[in-house]
């Protein structure tokens, strides 16, 4: 009886011991966890809802690699990506930079990516976006951003907020239109004595959409103050002034991600 007794005893230790190692392991995986959490880098994608290329009869939107290339290097870094838009939901793509003559290792990889293309179909109304909940903002290019994010006042009044909260803000290719009506704490251009890059004249031209877009990104970056350089058309080219990141253009787009990510470390 008194060995059953003991038996019994040291059974029911073992179970307790076992049960308060479990106990331990998921409260350190939990702290483990909401650490994580606490550390993951936090940037908000902010995409158009434009899709009409001027009186054209055209569509347009966000190019593909623009969005893209930033998108997976920062995911393949650990960083939490948000997507937003004006008006919310799918985002419309430029259907020129779904053609062959523009694929690259980021937009395959985005033609097979069907749970990124659900994410991208529901993207949050720009109106709901708190700058407090993220770390930095990027913004992608594409034609959409001269009609819609250029004007609309809740952009605006974001980025003005990451400013003045000391967040960076990237944009790449057409998106630094987004700059046009951005002020400082002192009331001049954001971009004022800013070095800034963006779609040049010269690729715009070289697209035949002078005469179409409502202004064009390197007059407009020029007018308002910004440094302005370039590398020869289509070439990569981003540029780097305090919390603003540009590029040039498609080719730009990882370059930019590459300085978001670093300033952000």
């Amino acid at each position: 009886m008194k060995r059953l007794t003991t038996v019994i005893i040291l059974a029911l230790f073992s179970s307790c011991g076992k049960s308060l190692k479990e106990s331990n392991s998921n409260e350190q995986k939990l702290s483990i966890n909401t650490e994580k959490s606490k550390t993951m880098k936090k940037v908000l994608f902010v995409l158009t809802s434009h899709e009409d290329l001027g009186d054209t009869g055209l569509k347009t939107g966000f190019w593909i690699e623009e969005f893209a290339a930033p998108y997976y290097l920062l995911k393949d870094k650990g960083v939490e990506i948000t997507l937003a838009s004006p008006k919310g939901g799918q985002p419309p793509i430029d259907p020129k930079s779904a053609s062959p003559d523009f694929q690259t290792p980021a937009t395959v990889r985005f033609n097979d990516d069907k749970e990124t293309q659900k994410v991208l179909s529901r993207t949050i109304k720009l109106e709901t976006v708190n700058q407090a909940d993220y770390d930095a903002v990027f913004y992608p290019g594409g034609h959409g951003p001269l009609w819609d994010l250029a004007e609309d006042k809740n952009s605006i009044a974001l980025i003005e907020d990451f400013y003045k909260n000391n967040k960076p803000i990237a944009a790449v290719c057409h998106a630094p239109a987004i700059f046009k009506h951005t002020k400082s704490t002192n009331g001049t251009s954001l971009v004022n004595g800013k070095k800034v890059t963006g779609f040049t004249n010269g690729e715009e031209e070289a697209v035949q959409l002078t005469s179409v877009v409502p202004f064009l990104v390197e007059d407009m970056l020029k007018s308002n103050g910004g440094i302005y350089s370039k590398k020869a058309d289509w070439n990569p080219y981003a540029v780097e002034d305090g919390l603003l990141i540009t590029g040039q253009n498609p080719a730009s787009s990882e370059l930019v991600a590459e300085l978001l990510l670093e300033k952000l470390k």
